[in-house]
């Protein structure tokens, strides 16, 4: 899925690219594709390809994943971490950075208003991505927070 990027990207927001010739077929055929690409990004649970854009895909967006406190947050990312670890090497040597490391640099970025997001390989073979964005986001501020905490 991460192959195809299109599905990554938010539909374009002055809409579909112009069909000079409807007969022509190449050009149906972008068309096709770009909606196509359109309702992947908005329905689709495949990562954007910037961390800000996950307030575009609007069911993705839950009360139980809106906080205020860092340390809800850093709990929530300990437990899908948890649940999900990183393959390590045969050796037995990390692939990826340690947890500590990891909700060391979240737990100072986050209050800053910094995304992090978390992405590797697992034991068997599976991507694991996990995204915490900050709003209001700083690279996308006419995003509005899609369920601000209450």
């Amino acid at each position: 899925m991460y192959a195809k990027e299109g599905g990554r990207r938010p539909a374009h927001p002055n809409g579909p690219p112009l069909i000079a010739n409807p007969e022509d077929k190449k050009e149906q055929a972008a068309l096709d594709r770009y909606r196509e690409a359109a309702a992947e990004f908005a329905g689709g649970s495949v990562p954007p390809l910037m961390s800000g854009h996950w307030f575009l895909k609007r069911d993705q967006t839950v009360a139980d994943r809106t906080w205020t406190d860092v340390g809800i947050v850093l709990a929530w990312m300990t437990k899908h971490y948890a649940a999900d670890p990183p393959f390590t090497h045969p050796d037995g040597s990390r692939a990826y950075g340690d947890l500590d490391f990891k909700l060391e640099y979240a737990a100072d970025v986050l209050p800053r208003g910094v995304d992090v997001s978390w992405v590797y390989y697992t034991p068997a073979g599976a991507i694991f991505s996990l995204s915490v964005v900050c709003c209001p986001n700083h690279f996308h501020p006419g995003i509005p927070c899609p369920l601000p905490p209450t």
